[in-house]
């Protein structure tokens, strides 16, 4: 067995199908690789995932690479979906999210989510940029942990699976890609599902996007 096959069986072993579908198309969405996205859509909707779920992997996608790249993703998750119906196969779009019912304010619903998914009290002090550019930290609250965190079709696990993913693929954010790792073992994913995740993003997008976040991933472990 070769090294990508080694790679490729350790991340089957620890991640389920829906979970490595997710991470190749979040990485191929943050990279903005088109091409290999139509493969990765298929891959999700072999795996038993929605278009609607896919559709939400790609959304939530947005707030992590912009909307150009999210956009054109889901123009191509189309053109894969109308090219499998002319091929006679219907893929099942699935339902919408729920309806939010909460009535406090979305910064209220943002804050207690992102205390829920961190482990970091809501009334801990700001970060330097909240203090720096108050209203980013707003936006932030108001629209990636309450408007995007609070739609149902994903599970927190599943967006923060996401976002670690999109992230890869952008490349060149560390210590976000840090802050995140950590949000998803506070989750319960395991550093050895970390490192299958980044098994995925180095077959597929290769070693100069995983290697320096294999490096920050081995420190987190080790302040464990």
């Amino acid at each position: 067995m070769n090294g990508a096959e080694t790679r490729y069986s350790e991340a089957n072993r620890v991640l389920a199908e829906r979970e490595q579908a997710i991470v190749t198309v979040a990485s191929y969405t943050g990279k903005g690789d088109l091409e290999n996205l139509k493969q990765a859509f298929v891959q999700a909707l072999d795996a038993g995932m929605t278009v609607n779920e896919i559709n939400e992997v790609v959304i939530h996608a947005y707030a992590y690479c912009g909307f150009p790249r999210s956009l054109r993703a889901i123009q191509t998750l189309m053109q894969v979906v109308e090219e499998r119906k002319a091929d006679g196969i219907t893929d099942v779009i699935g339902r919408g999210a729920s309806i939010i019912t909460d009535n406090r304010s979305r910064y209220e619903r943002g804050c207690d989510v992102l205390a829920e998914i961190s482990g970091v009290p809501a009334d801990a002090p700001k970060a330097g940029y909240a203090i720096f550019a108050p209203t980013i930290e707003r936006f932030l609250k108001e629209h990636l942990f309450a408007d995007l965190f609070e739609r149902d079709l994903l599970t927190y696990r599943e967006r923060e699976l996401t976002t670690v993913s999109v992230l890869a693929g952008v490349g060149g954010v560390e210590p976000m890609f840090g802050s995140h790792a950590a949000i998803c073992m506070h989750l319960g994913v395991t550093p050895e599902q970390l490192s299958a995740m980044l098994n995925i993003v180095e077959m597929n997008l290769g070693k100069t996007y995983s290697e320096p976040l294999r490096k920050v991933l081995n420190q987190l472990t080790e302040k464990k």
